[in-house]
């Protein structure tokens, strides 16, 4: 496994996968399974307001990543795919871009380019301590649609491997 270094103690790329079975959240810290999907309320990259209180009811996909991951930039033209074929049926992607390193493109272009059209918004410390800290990049995080975390990701992972959980959820 890489190490991806981003300015702070270098993050370990690693992966974490959720259990099969029921999971307390209320036993599960933030950023752990069956942990809570946080409540948060941000302005996306295009100043377009994304909460979780929108989000309530849907399954979602959490992505932190940034301009200068190169896993990032190929996991995510695979969730825009799985958002075009899913969406209608409840399921919704939200990036959340590291700010602490210079981005190497503009982010909105940078979107563009590879095919995201899913909300972006800028993942300031206190976005990154409600999802439990990041420990690397990218990572993923699945909430069912009771707002449970299921499945988490530490490093790349195929958009095949992230459909086959996505459809345990629908």
């Amino acid at each position: 496994m890489a190490v991806i270094a981003i300015g702070m103690p270098a993050l370990a790329v690693c992966q974490e996968k959720g259990a099969a079975g029921p999971v307390s959240a209320e036993a599960s810290r933030a950023g752990e399974i069956g942990s809570r999907l946080p409540d948060f309320a941000v302005n996306d990259l295009r100043g377009h307001n994304v909460s979780s209180a929108n989000l309530r009811g849907k399954i979602v996909l959490v992505d932190f990543w940034a301009t200068w991951c190169q896993p990032c930039k190929k996991e995510m033209p695979g969730y825009q795919k799985l958002l075009d074929r899913y969406g209608k049926d409840g399921f919704v992607v939200v990036g959340f871009k590291f700010d602490t390193m210079v981005d190497d493109i503009n982010p909105l272009m940078f979107a563009r380019k590879i095919g995201a059209q899913y909300p972006l918004a800028v993942a300031t410390d206190g976005i990154r301590a409600k999802f439990g800290g990041i420990e690397g990049l990218p990572t993923t995080m699945i909430y069912d649609r009771q707002g449970i975390l299921r499945y988490k990701i530490i490093g790349f992972e195929y958009t095949a491997a992230i459909e086959s959980e996505l459809k345990s959820l629908l």
